[in-house]
């Protein structure tokens, strides 16, 4: 197994690497030198190997160098969005004691309000820096498989975020399997548009597109003019969260417009439940199949994709990675029960948590995804909710998926999200949506009737402004319990 700072060493020098979010272009040529720049740089701030390197930023060119110019110094990189408020920035600075923290303030207003508020000073053209010179290395070793590459902290929908410690081994796995099972290669143009300082985005899209010899188009920010445009101009691969399909597939109906996109070759959503209805219109409007994937940051992130099976029409995550394992724990009646996975991307452990890290992983060497699924008996997978998430009322298992689904399934629901609430000696089930206007609270009850077992139907449907999100774009589930009042 390679070093993570190793997949670009062998690729042509002349095509283009990165077309950044201003238009601006590198070559591989011009990224490798860019990267020898950036550590010697580091260097001169003191990071050696097994420091901690932070990197508060959005997409831009800047990220993947600074990524991976902190890896070949054999030191941990952790990439946070500067979308993050200030409390969890300095939550994060507190836990992982970086020697280096780098703003990109010429890309991100947001990563500048960080820089000024804690006083970093300019380093190089578009970067501040805050250095600290008492920090403490960490151990290194002299394989892939041990070495930290970067240290992701999970979103914390339903807790306190953790510093998920991902190897070499991880990274170089993961990106080596998705660029050849997708084929990446010079010529192709991925529409970079989800954050890299997300796992699914950096493994995934970021170093598979770099480990294959492809193109990064990197957008800072995602607008749907923006991911149509690039589409229109050429992008050959587009990997989003099913959200962002729905309001690219709105924007075309409001419009009555024709999808331009002469390029496009492959699309793949991950990150949140596929609703089977989004994914039969985004499949007639874009004349391709939807590919679906399931990961999390613990695995690095890839554990299954109907990639590697036949076409489904459902919403299946699809099959387990290859070289990888899966099973089901504790399986009810229905075969449900919380998703086990092993492979070469799990994770090394929680930083400075070997408690959460032991309640996670099994003797076996398997992680406990936290997640419920079952799995057909040719292999496919299916997720039915999160283990945390789990309501049971009066005795019966309710899967908010589910729930979320139907809701979803309503004309004018915009999003949705159920979740419980213990309720004399209970649990009842809570629905939050947003919507268009043109629907109410009476017929998104009426239409759950005709699609739910009666069990299922939510006690309480409450029509919010706005969803409260995390920096990966997920729905704060507690937030919305907490502010609920019947």
């Amino acid at each position: 197994m390679r070093w993570l700072d190793e997949l670009i060493d062998d690729t042509p020098g002349s095509d283009t690497a990165i077309i950044d979010h201003d238009g601006t272009t590198l070559s591989y040529e011009a990224l490798r030198a860019e990267i020898t720049q950036a550590a010697q740089r580091l260097t001169v701030q003191g990071v050696s190997p097994g420091d901690r390197v932070l990197i508060v930023a959005e997409n831009c060119a800047q990220l993947a160098i600074a990524f991976l110019a902190a890896v070949r110094l054999r030191a941990w990189c952790i990439p946070v969005n500067a979308r993050v408020t200030a409390n969890e920035l300095d939550a994060i600075r507190s836990h992982a004691t970086p020697r280096v923290t780098l703003f990109t303030t010429d890309v991100s207003p947001d990563a500048q309000t960080h820089a000024d508020r804690l006083g970093a000073t300019p380093l190089a053209p578009g970067w501040t820096a805050l250095t600290d010179s008492t920090v403490v290395p960490e151990p290194v070793f002299d394989t892939p498989a041990r070495q930290v590459a970067a240290m992701v902290y999970t979103s914390g929908t339903t807790g306190a975020p953790k510093g998920v410690m991902l190897s070499h081994q991880s990274l170089v796995f993961n990106a080596t399997v998705s660029a050849r099972t997708r084929h990446f290669a010079p010529g192709d143009t991925l529409i970079l548009t989800l954050p890299c300082t997300h796992i699914m985005a950096l493994s995934t899209s970021l170093l598979a597109g770099l480990s294959g010899g492809a193109t990064i188009r990197f957008l800072a920010r995602f607008t749907v003019d923006a991911q149509l445009r690039a589409l229109a101009e050429g992008g050959t691969v587009m990997s989003v969260v099913p959200q962002i399909f729905d309001q690219l597939l709105r924007k075309l109906d409001a419009d009555n417009a024709t999808l331009t996109a002469p390029g496009l070759r492959m699309i793949g959503c991950g990150g949140a439940p596929l609703d089977p209805a989004l994914k039969a219109r985004v499949e007639s409007r874009f004349g391709l199949t939807l590919q679906n994937g399931y990961g999390l940051t613990e695995a690095g992130p890839g554990v299954t994709s109907t990639i590697y099976g036949p076409p489904r029409r459902d919403g299946s995550i699809g099959y387990v990675y290859p070289e990888c394992a899966v099973q089901i724990d504790a399986p009810d009646g229905d075969g449900a029960g919380e998703l086990l996975f092993r492979g070469p991307g799990v994770m090394l452990g929680y930083y400075r948590n070997p408690q959460a890290t032991a309640e996670v992983m099994t003797e076996t060497g398997y992680l406990r995804t936290g997640d419920l699924a079952r799995i057909d008996p040719d292999g496919a997978v299916h997720l039915v909710g999160r283990k945390k998430e789990l309501i049971v009322r009066s005795g019966f298992n309710i899967y908010p998926p589910e729930v979320e689904a139907a809701l979803m399934s309503c004309p004018g629901v915009l999003q949705a999200a159920v979740a419980g609430r213990t309720h004399a000696g209970n649990e009842e089930v809570l629905a939050f949506v947003t919507t268009n206007g043109s629907t109410d609270t009476v017929t998104i009850a009426a239409h759950l009737r005709q699609h739910l077992a009666p069990y299922k139907q939510p006690q309480h449907i409450t029509i919010v402004a706005a969803m409260p999100m995390t920096s990966a774009g997920k729905i704060r589930k507690p937030t919305l319990v907490e502010g609920f009042t019947p």
